[in-house]
């Protein structure tokens, strides 16, 4: 088994995607189950504390260890089957995302859950029951988890098929391959309505499998993962759509959502996969503008709709009539005619989360940006509550991210450190007025190290208390992951 221990060689791995840092002794590259579980009863033996990371590409600091161990699933990289005929994929969790997405291609098949980052490891996915723009349509990760097979944070083998094992008024029975029963009390709490990934998701009689979607490796080490797969569409249209206002462009995200929900599933009417939103600030991130970006651009929306080769053109012309009635102008409107164009809009939606993150890190600053979800109707409120706010500090910020499913990311762009501390000040405020119209703290990056408070504000102490009783009946001993979601201190 492989292991580096020398701090010229682990500086990768005390670091994510948000510029949260860390510091370890050694960090494990296990090639087998059974290298993770002689890691994990070592470990569990000498109360060493373990990190698991992927592809380090998360936001939170979940990936990256505050000491002990770091236990790396890289070279857990396999696709172990793909069948066409059932439709489902089994992998392990060191897997590509983008790796995936290819093969699949390849046999007209396709994933649907489509986190921004292409570069993250399934597993990785999992741990934070991740999602993207096509959740408006599809739903989160959790929707195509099938199966799970996890090492338990004593060595001890668990798997879970969906449908299997339910919760029976908030008691949750498991049993390990050993026939060892671990029963679990669940706390009696009211998910949010909106897309949500914050602390453990739980219900009266919920499917065992889903509470440990979005757990950030806090129960358990995934080692093996059945997906569910569809047929990949066969057209798509593509769209980016310029307005003079935000509050233009709120007023179309309205409509089109309204409409694509009247009609779920449909090819030859107006139903969107996918709606993303863009301020004017945005664009200053922009690289490789696939079009010309009009003068008084106030906001802008991409969209994208599948359909058949059919009804591919009858589809466009009614959304050429949606945009004409409610004044907007087409001209000067992007619309994907090839499949090159199509990609080229991907990546300029792509473009402004990566380039943000590059300043980030280019600057030596930690993120400050929200991963609020409201409900759809509080959405206007919301935003607008964001804009002032930000405004009002003057901070600089962009605002944009996954408006279908009233998904805000404000991110502040720091101009020195010294601004940090207002901004996550500011940030606090936001997550609080997210809690108050009903929605979630964080709804596709997780809680991991850095939002920890924000997850007390969300459900209140005690719930945060009953949820971390849960870890200590499956990790009494505190090895896994120890300061995700959950400041260690609440063990205490």
């Amino acid at each position: 088994m492989n292991f580096k221990s020398d701090q010229s060689e682990i500086q990768d791995y005390l670091n994510d995607a948000a510029n949260f840092k860390g510091k370890c002794e050694r960090v494990y590259l296990p090639e087998s189950v059974d290298d993770i579980v002689k890691i994990v009863k070592s470990a569990n033996s000498n109360r060493k504390k373990i990190t698991v990371c992927g592809a380090r590409t998360g936001l939170t600091g979940g990936a990256v260890p505050q000491e002990g161990l770091v236990l790396s699933t890289e070279k857990l990289n396999k696709i172990i089957k793909i069948s066409s005929e059932e439709k489902f994929a089994v992998v392990q969790p060191g897997v590509f995302l983008s790796e995936l997405n290819e093969k699949l291609s390849e046999l007209n098949l396709y994933y649907p859950p489509d986190p921004t980052e292409q570069n993250c490891f399934i597993g990785g996915t999992i741990a934070t029951n991740a999602s993207g723009a096509k959740t408006f349509k599809y739903g989160p990760t959790r929707n195509f988890v099938q199966e799970l097979s996890i090492i338990l944070p004593d060595g001890e083998m668990l798997n879970l098929k969906r449908g299997e094992v339910n919760a029976k008024n908030y008691i949750l029975s498991l049993k390990t391959e050993s026939n060892n029963v671990i029963e679990i009390g669940l706390p009696k709490i009211t998910m949010p309505k909106t897309k949500h990934s914050a602390g453990y998701y739980i219900t009266e009689n919920m499917d065992a499998i889903d509470l440990f979607i979005g757990m950030e490796g806090t129960l358990g080490i995934i080692t093996e993962i059945k997906l569910a797969l569809i047929k990949k569409p066969a057209k798509i249209i593509s769209m980016v759509i310029f307005f003079k206002t935000e509050s233009e462009a709120l007023q179309f995200v309205k409509i089109v959502r309204d409409l694509s929900k009247k009609y779920p599933g449909a090819t030859d009417k107006i139903n969107a996969r996918g709606i993303e939103f863009f301020d004017k600030n945005s664009f200053k991130f922009v690289k490789g503008s696939p079009g010309l970006i009009p003068k008084n651009t106030g906001a802008a929306i991409w969209i994208e709709q599948e359909t058949t080769t059919k009804s591919q053109d009858a589809i466009l012309e009614e959304w050429i009539t949606l945009m004409e009635t409610n004044n907007i102008n087409v001209d000067e409107s992007w619309i994907a005619l090839s499949e090159k164009e199509r990609k080229e809009f991907e990546y300029f939606r792509h473009s402004v989360p990566s380039q943000v993150n590059e300043y980030i890190s280019r600057n030596n600053f930690r993120k400050v940006g929200t991963d609020t979800a409201v409900p759809d109707n509080k959405l206007e409120e919301y935003y607008n509550y964001c804009k002032q706010t930000a405004e009002n500090s003057g901070i600089d910020y962009v605002i944009y991210g996954h408006i279908g499913n009233s998904h805000i990311h404000l991110n502040f762009i720091l101009k020195s450190q010294q601004e940090y501390e207002p901004a996550k000040q500011l940030y606090k405020q936001m997550c609080i007025k997210a809690v108050e119209l009903g929605g979630t703290v964080s709804a596709e990056h997780g809680i991991g190290k850095m939002k920890r408070e924000y997850l007390v504000d969300m459900f209140g102490e005690e719930i945060v208390k009953e949820m971390a009783a849960i870890k200590k009946t499956l990790d009494p001993k505190l090895i896994l992951n120890i300061g995700n979601i959950f400041d260690p201190g609440i063990f205490n």
